[in-house]
């Protein structure tokens, strides 16, 4: 019998550089959603990749940001953990960028008793010359660290670094079941689309006072039949969601339905309505009930 590698490979990085991009890459399905929106991703996602003798647990994390709310302090509460329990860290950056948005969280990684991958991000977007002077750059700051050009969006160097990774991790059984590709259950997605297609149909403040709630789902044979809510927190906010005689509303849940057919697999039937929660995203009560405080 040969042996077998397994582990944690923890994803981190400021906003938008690319890290729901680079685990949807690892995995090979869309598991964190992507928009161009800061903040996008609010929870911790593992997304499992097996093979015959391997396990890796990619877990992709919200951007790094300083809180100003309950919320964003229990998004970096989920950050916090992915330092705890990696066997690689996976520090992902983009051309032009110059550190981390939290000096404490960057000094972790200068101190990382772990290996550290340095994924310089959206390489397709710069010159060769301001490449080699990123890396530079960058392993002045941080000369432990393995430093990897990437693209994650045209999957460049991708496959490369995953070999790298399997390298790093130790020998180990595998956490889960071979068959399974993430931690989360099906309602989790659920939300996640409908939270995806808020965020690339509104504007301004309303994506971030969203939360979405799943209180229905029945699979048959040949149909998912679902019910969620989408909370907001003032009433004037419910207004923009449902927009024109309910006409953005039915945008998001007709996009939402293809995408879910799309992973599922299978026809889906959703109905979405909208209730106010207010100031849900402040209390600890409520962010409990959304999974987010886990203390």
């Amino acid at each position: 019998m040969g042996t077998h590698k397994s582990g944690f490979v923890n994803i981190i990085g400021n906003p938008n550089v690319g890290k729901s991009t680079l685990m949807n890459a690892f995995v090979g399905e869309k598991l964190s959603i992507i928009t161009s929106k800061a903040q996008t991703t609010r929870h911790r996602i593992f997304g499992i990749v097996n093979g015959d003798d391997f396990q890796v647990v990619i877990s992709d994390t919200p951007g790094i940001i300083k809180p100003a709310y309950e919320l964003q302090t229990s998004m970096m509460d989920f950050v916090k953990s992915a330092f705890e329990d990696a066997d690689v860290l996976l520090y992902l950056v983009e051309i032009g960028e110059k550190g981390l948005k939290d000096e404490a969280f960057f000094q972790k990684i200068q101190n990382s008793k772990i290996p550290v991958l340095l994924l310089l991000n959206k390489i397709d977007t710069s010159e060769q010359s301001i490449l080699e002077e990123q890396i530079q750059y960058w392993q002045d700051l941080l000369p432990r660290a393995e430093i990897h050009p990437i693209s994650a969006l045209q999957n460049f160097n991708v496959r490369e670094v995953f070999d790298r990774i399997l390298e790093l991790l130790p020998e180990g059984p595998a956490y889960y079941p071979k068959d399974q590709i993430t931690d989360k259950p099906e309602r989790f997605f659920v939300n996640e689309t409908i939270r995806e297609k808020i965020l690339l149909n509104y504007k301004k403040e309303i994506p971030y006072a969203v939360e979405v709630e799943t209180e229905e789902f029945l699979e048959d044979d040949d149909i998912i039949r679902i019910r969620s809510i989408i909370m907001v927190e003032r009433d004037s906010q419910k207004g923009i969601i449902i927009g024109h005689k309910g006409s953005a509303l039915k945008k998001v849940g007709v996009e939402a339905r293809k995408d879910l057919e799309l992973f599922f697999d299978k026809q889906v039937h959703i109905e979405i309505y909208v209730k106010v929660n207010k100031n849900w995203r402040s209390n600890s009560n409520q962010l409990r009930r959304f999974g987010y405080q886990q203390k």
